[in-house]
This record gives C-alpha cells, structure tokens and sequence, in this order.
C-alpha cells in the first residue's frame, strides 16, 4: 500500500489508544499483518493483536492501575474492559479472514479494500471504547481525570524535532 495512505506510529492520537483498541494495525503496514501464516503467526500479525507483547489482558491490567481505577469505579471500568476485549476479539476475526488471501497475490484495488476494512474495524472499535471509556472518565474526580488526561497525552509520544529543546 502506498506509504501515503498507511498511517504511521506518528498519525496515531496515542499509543494509550492503540493498546485500549487491542490493536496496532495503524501502526504496521497492512500486509504485513495479513501476511499468510496458517500455523503461527507473523511477528507482524501477532503485533496487531497485542502491543509491546502485551496481551489484550495485560494491557487492561496495566491501565486499570495507570488510571488508578478505584472500586467504586469498577463498574464502569469494566465496561471499558470489555470494549478492549470484544475489540481485540474482532481484529482476531478480521486478520484470520484475511489470511486466506496472501498480499503477494492481491491487487492494488483489492489491498485498499482490505485496508479500508481494517480502517473500519478501528474506527468502530473506537467508537465502542470512546463511549465505555467516557462513561468512566464521567464518573471520576477532577484530580484522577488529570491522571487520566496524563495517561492518554503522553503514552508513547516522542518530541517532534520542531518542538524538541535543546
């Protein structure tokens, strides 16, 4: 797929985002996370399920105690769970239905149709998180907001040079 219309690490909000999605997709070409494996997976593949070798499990773990999730917020939080885990199960789904196609033998046409069912998946995926997710955030006091503000403004962002001091 041309470089121009494959999201790079730098276009994605966050890498907060990307692990509560259970998916890196944005973050790796396409064809390598379609690239045919029908015994193991691709580092590629397997990159698009989990994040920094992080299972969908972990990454919940590890937010749940990044956001300092309190009991009386578990109720939400586990709304919030579960639309990382119903979001990684669906990408599971979709890179396993594109494995029957290797990308060698797709045509442009074809891989940008790929590419936009992908597309779609995350963009559905994160309409689900947004709206667990904003049930939680609604539920928390100003100071664990400003923790969860933090979690999600600097997860993974790297200066840009432009904005780099020195």
């Amino acid at each position: 797929m041309p470089s121009f219309i494959r999201p790079t690490v730098a276009s994605v909000r966050s890498v907060a985002i990307a692990a509560l999605l259970g998916s890196t997709i944005l973050a790796t070409p396409l064809t390598a996370a379609l690239a045919q494996s029908t015994v193991t997976p691709t580092p590629a593949a397997a990159a698009a399920t989990e994040t920094k070798g992080e299972t969908v499990e972990q990454r919940i773990t590890n937010l749940h105690t990044a956001l300092k999730i309190t009991g009386e917020e578990e109720t939400q939080w586990n709304g919030v769970a579960q639309a990382m885990r119903e979001n990684a199960a669906n990408m599971d789904k979709l890179i396993a239905s594109n494995r029957t196609n290797p990308p060698q033998n797709m045509t442009a046409v074809e891989d940008m149709k790929t590419y936009q069912k992908f597309a779609q998946a995350h963009i559905d995926g994160l309409k689900n998180l947004t709206s667990a997710f904003s049930t939680l955030y609604d539920a928390m006091p100003a100071a664990q907001k400003k923790v969860a503000d933090e979690v999600f403004n600097t997860a993974g962002r790297e200066p840009s040079p432009s904005h780099a001091h020195g």
